[in-house]
């Protein structure tokens, strides 16, 4: 069964930076494309990122271009979103996410930006 679990989230400084990480299982990860959500509180849940499988093409939202970067290492069924120069709007809970058929969702971790 499709499994994904996130981590590396935590309390980070403004200006500071974290690695998220998420662990999948269950399916062909190399073959479909993965994205990273989030859901600040209070908020709606809103795509960050996404990476195409084979192609590795990737996109983002504008709100985090050029601060983070999501990639995958297909070897190791594990997809990474390096966050840079995080910032207080960036708190939130941060979900892994892949369609096969229906959507699959990690457990999310918490991202909270603050001085």
């Amino acid at each position: 069964q499709v499994q994904l679990v996130e981590s590396g989230g935590g309390l980070v400084e403004p200006g500071g930076s974290l690695r998220l990480s998420c662990a999948a299982s269950g399916f062909a990860f190399n073959m479909y494309t993965m994205k990273w959500y989030r859901q600040p509180p209070g908020k709606e849940r809103a795509l960050v990122a996404a990476i195409t499988g084979p192609g590795g093409n990737t996109n983002y939202a504008d709100s985090v271009k050029g601060r983070f970067t999501i990639s995958r290492d297909n070897a190791k069924n594990t997809l990474y979103l390096q966050m840079n120069n995080l910032k207080p709007e960036d708190t939130a809970v941060y979900y892994c996410s892949t369609f096969r058929g229906v959507d699959y969702w990690g457990q999310g971790t918490q991202v909270t930006v603050s001085s």
